[in-house]
């Protein structure tokens, strides 16, 4: 039990955070908002609900009274030993209805999809809820696809199948959408069938791009997509010469499992981000193309300090080259070809350069779309077209700490919080997103964590050693911190990320 002391008053709650067991006694409290230190999920503490992302369950709240001077806390045995309490139970129980004849029908089946379900739920909504998804599986944790890759996909589920039925909504699994009738409020499927809407919510995600030299059709050249894919690296991967190519976020979900360092897309910029060994795998060649440098090092001519970590791990790096080309033999790849002419020994290749949104079925229609193919979308999750919102990677919307400036952040908790916004708007509560961009990782044992929005940043400010590598970075931009990254250093980045979200501003000067 964690009791919580806000002026006069005294709060009892569960003390882990439900999301990975992070210990809220070592978080951020500000008013009544409690932020877990590892991830910066956020808690009312007079309630339990969740009021920041990516924890899908709320946390646990017990009576306390105050007696001569004692207070006293009073929980029943059962519930103690609950780490979390789903959102639903929170509230009122609410299922599906049959008198009430409107459809919400949500395209994609990621985090975006699965919150924005439950938000309609809990919110009152007892209409039909749809989730439609070309996987195979019930929404599942992606980040663990590279974490731990040993799991089968039940055990990276979001909720159960149960979890899904009791609340009266429908799972489509194998099912693609193709096209979009916006005028009948129809979409149409692979299989060909389709299902007119009330409310339309796209968020389908986005796709790994493919590879486009010789030799990329070659046998066990693969892309880390579903479990399938995590499954199959795995398989092949485990003690054999492996070649990643690329700078993307596909990278960052390998490297936490495979002892490698991967880079990581913190917003539209990408910077590497290594993670622990894991997997017994033999020696690894990495080679990036023109990557952000994220962490600086400690003099010009050294590599960035992320990558010193690894390189003393026996890490290889191959920086601003480019593949030509995969050789093979048998059908099956053997070597990886630089533009240098360099060879390297490639049992296994996997591709990780950058993805583009699950949007081609939108084409030719009147949605509006940018050049990527992201959805644009404004602070309510609305497209161009009436009744129908976007969310997740496939959405392009305006970022409070970019000025307004729009742009696709690829992370779960960002699109934990589009899934939640869009379900209010859809049912006319007027909502605004806001939220402060929060990313995580580890490396070599060691936590890295990023909230803000760094782009476009001009200077840094370190605080600490980057020789010890116990750190924390303010990025600078028009004076002012627009994000801040620390190692091995908590909760300082909850708690930059808890002013930020406050709306103030911390200048270069207080940084310093």
């Amino acid at each position: 039990v964690l009791l919580v002391r806000n002026k006069n008053e005294f709060r009892a709650l569960g003390s882990k955070c439900p999301h990975s067991g992070a210990p809220l006694s070592k978080g951020v409290l500000k008013g009544q908002r409690l932020r877990c230190p590892w991830h910066g999920a956020c808690f009312d503490i007079r309630t339990g609900d969740i009021e920041e992302f990516p924890s899908l369950d709320c946390l646990p709240c017990f009576k306390v009274t105050v007696q001569d001077g004692k207070v006293l806390v009073t929980a029943k045995k059962k519930v103690l030993t609950l780490p979390a309490i789903p959102g639903h139970q929170q509230h009122l129980r609410l299922e599906r209805c049959l008198l009430n004849r409107d459809t919400m029908l949500l395209l994609g089946g990621g985090v975006a999809a699965m919150v924005c379900a439950e938000t309609l739920r809990q919110e009152g909504f007892t209409g039909r809820i749809i989730i439609a998804t070309k996987e195979k599986h019930v929404p599942y944790d992606k980040t663990k696809l590279s974490k731990e890759m040993n799991l089968k996909a039940e055990d990276i589920y979001l909720r159960k199948p149960e979890f899904l039925i009791a609340h009266g909504i429908e799972l489509w699994t194998e099912k693609e959408a193709v096209s979009v009738d916006f005028q009948k409020q129809k979409v149409s499927f692979a299989d060909g069938s389709s299902q007119k809407y009330n409310q339309l919510l796209i968020a389908t995600g986005s796709h790994s791009h493919s590879l486009e030299v010789p030799g990329a059709d070659l046998q066990n050249v693969c892309i880390l997509q579903t479990p399938e894919d995590s499954h199959e690296i795995l398989e092949l991967a485990t003690r054999k010469n492996l070649v990643i190519i690329g700078a993307s976020f596909i990278g960052t979900r390998l490297e936490l499992t495979s002892g490698m360092p991967f880079p990581c897309r913190n917003g539209e910029e990408t910077s590497p981000q290594p993670g622990a060994d894991c997997l017994g795998l033999g020696w690894v060649q990495l080679f990036l193309q023109q990557c952000s440098l994220e962490f600086p090092s400690q003099s010009s001519h050294q590599l960035p300090l992320s990558f010193q970590m690894l390189q003393n791990k026996g890490v290889k790096f191959y920086m601003k080259t480019e593949l030509c080309e995969l050789k093979g033999k048998d059908g099956k790849v053997t070597e990886a070809v630089l533009a240098s002419g360099q060879k390297l020994p490639a049992d296994v290749v996997v591709v990780g350069i950058g993805a583009f949104p699950n949007s081609a079925f939108l084409k030719g229609t009147a949605i509006a779309r940018d050049k990527s193919g992201a959805i644009l979308v404004d602070l309510h999750m609305k497209t161009n077209i009436p009744n129908v919102f976007a969310a997740g990677d496939v959405a392009s919307f305006p970022v409070a700490l970019l000025n307004g400036d729009r742009s696709c952040i690829h992370h779960q908790q960002v699109a934990e919080a589009h899934g939640h916004i869009a379900a209010l708007n859809m049912l006319k509560k007027g909502k605004q997103l806001h939220t402060v961009p929060f990313f995580w990782t580890t490396m070599l044992g060691k936590s890295i964590r990023y909230a803000g929005c760094g782009k476009g940043y001009t200077s840094t400010v370190v605080k600490g050693s980057l020789e010890q590598q116990k750190f924390l970075i303010f990025y600078i931009r028009d004076g002012v911190v627009a994000a801040a990254a620390s190692l091995d250093c908590d909760p300082m980045v909850s708690l930059i990320a808890e002013v930020l979200y406050l709306g103030k501003q911390i200048s270069k000067e207080e940084a310093e």
